[in-house]
């Protein structure tokens, strides 16, 4: 038991909670250096094969895994239990604190790190009762939680605290961190994402197979996904045609869609841009990348339509210069496959190089190899629909083959070599990417993380201090009132509270700021501690040491005490 205390108490320290953090952070950073199988199993597979030597390794130790990862879950976990372990007992302390009385008077208040005097004079006709009420008074005006001691002795005093909400803003700052853990962990297991490319025309509805790749939470239940449906009807490019240097660079894009929140809701007319996504379903749809899909028919040997459609380009360089694959698994009765690029504004070097010279469809061009051949889709085995392996394919056209390679138009069409069939060139569309969010704790990891911010700039700028004074009456009838000032840990402002005190106390008692004068007495004083320190003590034939002498006035005394030894004894 006294192990599993110590352990407990160890755990739950503020010390271990920032080492936990640290410890969090480190451990995130290998998700972003090795491929994660979460967000690409197939690059992972690809890695290993490269890097067999410790590939294998790596992934014993759940690096291509990392935030799903024991060891990373137990960082989590444990940093989740050590903040919980720090918060609760500090806000039942807290709280006890509050509900209790402001510390006892300390019997020498010229200890403490702020210390002043100030001296009512007799005809002011305010005893030491008025005066201690007075300064309950203005101190509760100041927004100090006043306690009353000994109204009707001789020395009544005052205890006065405030600044709990330092406190509170260090509990509610340690508490939003808990919520910001809960709500990333709500979205790691009830969240997805996912990404679609479109092209015009296109219809994306929101089912596990409209998606072109799937992310799931660890809990995800595909009866989380909202049957709603987006068509883009058109994408615009607005390109820079007036700035020097930056001619054809694109500057406005937007998506002109049609939205049904259901298959039987009414349709919508929305529009989707950079920044300002869609919300649908609990999901959010971003615009992330665009490019060219051109239109093109191909027919196989027999005549038959094999393929129809537009074929989405990978943009790959300048000014929409993009690669563009074609398979055709339905041909007859060879398999056929084409590879090449798109130009949308296509010129031709001296040399015979082509290059897009303008990201607007100027003048469009299709440049391709053919190929024939079992393109290894039949086994089922899932392919990157940009790349294309012709490592068992026989090529029919390409430079350097005396077919030579295909170059088309928009309008134009090519006959194979060998009787393969045809492909024509109808045209072009635009296509979008789009990503596809649903994270149900993002709202909540927003809120906590403002009220951390705004708990941590509490805890920073609100100061925790105690405030006590004292009054007493002089055998002559002066009111003779002292106060000291105390911090709880780094104030540098403590100086200038003080002064704020003093001044209204002052103000309050129509006493001038440097204090006003009254002949001192020659006995012994109530308040002696406050007596002894008047300038004038001593001065006088017969005075005794530390009594003032009634030839020289009273004045009001302060001073700082910051630093000293009795002052870091008090506190």
């Amino acid at each position: 038991m006294g192990m599993l205390r110590w352990a407990w108490t160890q755990l739950t320290s503020m010390r271990t909670a920032l080492f936990l953090l640290l410890m969090l952070a480190v451990a995130a950073v290998p998700g972003s250096l090795f491929p994660q199988r979460p967000a690409n199993p197939s690059i992972v597979t690809q890695y290993i094969k490269d890097n067999p030597d410790y590939g294998k390794i790596l992934d014993s130790l759940q690096l291509y895994d990392v935030y799903s990862s024991a060891w990373f879950s137990a960082i989590y976990i444990l940093l989740f239990i050590s903040l919980i372990g720090c918060v609760v007992p500090r806000a039942i302390a807290h709280y006890k604190a509050m509900r209790s009385q402001p510390p006892r008077t300390p019997a020498r208040l010229s200890r403490l790190p702020e210390y002043g005097t100030l001296v009512i004079p007799a005809g002011a006709g305010i005893p030491a009762s008025r005066a201690i009420d007075d300064a309950a008074g203005l101190l509760k005006r100041r927004g100090y939680r006043v306690d009353v001691r000994d109204r009707d002795g001789a020395r009544p005093s005052i205890g006065a605290e405030r600044g709990f909400l330092r406190e509170v803003g260090n509990l509610v700052f340690h508490t939003s961190l808990i919520g910001v853990l809960v709500s990333v962990a709500i979205g790691g297991l009830f969240g997805y994402s996912g990404q679609r490319i479109l092209v015009e025309g296109d219809t994306f509805v929101n089912t596990l197979v409209g998606y072109d790749q799937f992310t799931p939470g660890t809990n995800f239940q595909s009866s989380q996904l909202e049957p709603y449906s987006v068509q883009l009807d058109k994408f615009q490019i607005t390109f820079d045609r007036e700035s020097q240097g930056k001619i054809g660079q694109p500057i406005d894009f937007q998506a002109d869609v049609t939205t049904k929140e259901s298959p039987d809701a009414p349709a919508q007319k929305e529009v989707l841009k950079v920044n300002d996504p869609l919300t649908l379903g609990g999901t959010s749809m971003y615009l992330t990348g665009n490019g060219y899909a051109p239109v093109v028919t191909i027919r196989d040997g027999a005549g038959n339509i094999a393929m129809q459609g537009p074929v989405v380009a990978k943009l790959q360089g300048d000014n929409y210069y993009s690669s563009a694959v074609i398979k055709v698994p339905d041909a007859k009765p060879e398999q056929l496959a084409f590879a090449g690029f798109f130009l949308p504004t296509a010129f031709v070097t001296e040399e015979g190089v082509s290059f897009s010279g303008d990201p607007e469809l100027f003048n469009p061009q299709l440049t391709l190899n053919s190929y024939y051949g079992d393109l290894g889709l039949d086994d089922g085995a899932p392919q990157n629909v940009f790349e294309l392996d012709v490592k068992k394919l026989t090529p029919l056209n390409a430079r350097n083959l005396d077919a030579g390679g295909i170059t088309l138009s928009p309008g134009a069409s090519y006959t194979l070599p060998d009787g393969k069939g045809t492909i024509s060139f109808d045209g072009v569309k635009r296509y979008i990417g789009v990503d596809i969010h649903h994270n149900p704790g993002q709202l909540y990891a927003l809120i906590f993380a403002l009220l951390a911010v705004a708990g941590l700039v509490t805890s920073l700028y609100v100061n925790r201090r105690r405030v006590w004074v004292r009054t007493g009456t002089h055998a002559d009838g002066r009111t003779m009132v002292e106060y000291g000032l105390l911090a709880r840990g780094e104030d540098h402002r403590l100086a200038g509270e003080a002064a704020a005190i003093r001044k209204l106390l002052a103000g309050a008692w129509d006493l001038d700021d440097d204090g006003g004068s009254q002949p001192a007495p020659s006995g012994g004083a109530d308040n002696d501690r406050a007596d002894a320190k008047l300038p004038g003590a001593g001065a006088g034939a017969g005075a005794g040491a530390g009594q003032a002498s009634p030839d020289h006035p009273a004045a009001d005394f302060i001073q700082s005490t910051a630093g000293s030894s009795e002052s870091k004894k008090e506190q």
